[in-house]
């Protein structure tokens, strides 16, 4: 039973002594209500000290060390100071808030600390008539501490966050996945629109951002002429093959007119679609960049769309390290692996890495093969971009290599490179120091478990040998036995 209570608070450490509490009876709703009169409450406890922290600097370092259960200098000293040393007869026992810091406590100050109910009711009051029960502190003081310490600890934790390179990229890749169903829909709204008017030009051209572009150019199909040639042509590329075929089009079309007010707002919208679009293209290429900054093998292998898809799905870099190959491969197909395993049937072969273009070209037969395979490169690029000092993209064009001769191989059979020798050659070119006898120890390792499978096999069939004997020798036992039985009931007779 706490005899003890410590509060941490924004301005610094009190500790409470405690004088009388329904121990028995805590649960009961009269006792839990006695907390929120102060009269009562105040009863039960008393201040016994306070120590203010130094400045806001020594206040955010002592709630980063509560935080993560490890005990301050300043907080060891406080405890030292106030705690009366515990004796035979009268026994402390510390009420802490946080289990962590409670073991901290424990095994660096061998005070013995309690964080159960009792404790965190009593705690609860505490942090109700916080202003009341410290004297010390003047109305309105500890809010604006709680305030500073609170901007300045979540300043440091976003400040110390290792994955706030990914938050980039996962935001990154979010957006793009809604910009491509938004300018798709946008797309199809704009060509519906305007087929009212010019119906054949959707044949010609198919692609969404040239489609609105060109209605910018086309504009009412009555009016164009040879002198539009040119710009059409420019929108397609330079052919003027299809600038032939519109303009052939737009004179023989059977669409029907359409009113200058219309004409404005089927432009506006396509106006719209065609921002999009291209702040599209800008949003991809800033993706890149930050894929080839923050992970540049994965994006080397898989490339950067889907490697930023895999980092979101595992929420950051880190955490997609962490995952084993076989959790990379179905990373993404979540749902038919849950009701794979509630049905019983099929699990699926592979999640996101399904995009990658080394799986369409992989075989019908090959493609869980090459799916495994890859998200073994996947993995391996992962954490060498997650755990390297300096990022390089070496490794990742090493590993597609290897994915490359793993597909001929499926096709072919021409054996691919050994992964240790990929990895020896990348590391020599970038001049890092690796072990060269790392492969030796393999070969020694398989020798040497060749030969105790063999010295193990030759007391197995040693051993075969002896139970074959043991078995005729109880046979013989068995029959003299029943013999000996007989001859003893025909002497009788």
């Amino acid at each position: 039973m706490a005899n003890y209570v410590l509060f941490e608070t924004a301005s610094g450490y009190s500790l409470f002594e405690r004088l009388q509490s329904e121990e028995i009876g805590s649960k009961l709703e009269s006792v839990q209500n006695s907390i929120a009169d102060l009269s009562k409450f105040s009863k039960m406890l008393k201040l016994k000290s306070f120590a203010p922290f130094k400045n806001a600097a020594d206040a955010l370092e002592n709630a980063n060390d509560v935080s993560e259960g490890i005990v301050n200098p300043s907080l060891k000293a406080f405890l030292e100071m106030n705690l009366p040393k515990s004796g035979k007869k009268s026994k402390v026992c510390l009420g802490v808030t946080e289990k962590n810091l409670a073991g901290a406590i424990k095994s660096e100050l061998s005070i013995d600390c309690a964080s159960d109910e009792m404790v965190q009711e009593l705690i609860r009051g505490i942090r109700l008539w916080a202003d009341k029960l410290l004297g010390q502190l003047k109305a309105g003081d500890l809010e604006k501490a709680q305030l500073g310490l609170g901007h300045s600890y979540s300043r440091a934790k976003v400040k110390f966050n290792v994955n706030r390179a990914d938050n980039m990229i996962i935001q990154a890749i979010a957006l793009l996945d809604q910009m491509d169903k938004d300018v798709n829909t946008f797309a199809m709204r704009v060509k519906e629109w305007y087929s009212w008017h010019f119906p054949e030009m959707i044949k010609i051209v198919n692609d969404n951002y040239k489609y609105a572009k060109l209605i910018k150019v086309v504009k009412n199909k009555a009016e164009l002429s040879e002198s539009d040639l040119e710009a059409i042509a420019g929108i397609c590329d330079g052919d003027e093959s299809i600038a032939q075929q519109i303009l052939d089009a737009a004179r023989a079309s059977m669409g029907t007119d359409i009113s200058p007010v219309d004409m404005i707002n089927i432009q506006n919208f396509a106006d719209r679609v065609i921002s999009l679009a291209e702040y599209r293209k800008k949003l991809h290429g800033y993706l890149v960049t930050k894929m080839s900054y923050v992970a540049p093998n994965l994006a080397a292998l898989i490339g950067e769309v889907v490697g930023a898809r895999l980092i979101s799905q595992a929420g950051s870099l880190t955490n997609l390290s962490k995952y084993p190959a076989s959790t990379l491969q179905i990373l993404g197909a979540e749902k038919a692996l849950f009701r794979a395993l509630k049905t019983k049937g099929n699990t699926p072969k592979y999640g996101l890495i399904y995009h990658s273009s080394f799986i369409g070209r992989a075989g019908q037969k090959n493609k869980g093969r090459i799916s495994r395979y890859l998200a073994n490169k996947c993995t391996i690029a992962s954490r060498i971009d997650c755990f390297s000092d300096s990022p390089t993209d070496k490794f990742g064009q090493a590993l597609k290599k290897q994915v490359e001769e793993r597909l001929e191989f499926f096709d072919s059979g021409a054996l691919p490179e050994k992964n240790i020798d990929v990895m020896k050659k990348v590391m020599n070119d970038l001049d890092l120091n690796m072990d060269e006898e790392v492969s030796e120890p393999v070969l020694t390792g398989k020798k040497r478990i060749a030969d105790d499978s063999v010295e193990e096999e030759k007391p197995a069939k040693k051993s075969k040998k002896d139970k074959k004997d043991k078995k005729q020798k109880k046979d013989k036992k068995d029959k003299k036995e029943k013999k000996d039985k007989k001859d003893k009931k025909k002497n009788k007779d």
